[in-house]
């Protein structure tokens, strides 16, 4: 299965599972552009889309993550 123009254009949300995530702050190192830290080195993310020009270094950020805590899905 090939996957059309459509499945391309889907656009992409970061999200955390903070049960997961141990703070290491590598997601922020790796994406500075939309992942910031709290107080306690956790992420906070943005609610909107990953824009495109960014996919990539966000899919880096979700494979590099420590706690594997951090996942790439689309937005319905």
């Amino acid at each position: 299965m090939t996957k059309t123009g459509d499945d391309m254009s889907k656009h992409k949300q970061l999200r955390v599972n903070p049960i997961d995530c141990a703070g290491h702050g590598l997601c922020a190192e790796l994406l500075p552009e939309l992942i910031t830290l709290d107080e306690w080195g956790y992420p906070l993310l943005p609610r909107e889309p990953v824009p495109h020009r960014l996919e990539r270094q966000a899919r880096r950020a979700v494979t590099d993550c420590p706690a594997l805590a951090l996942a790439l899905s689309e937005v319905p």
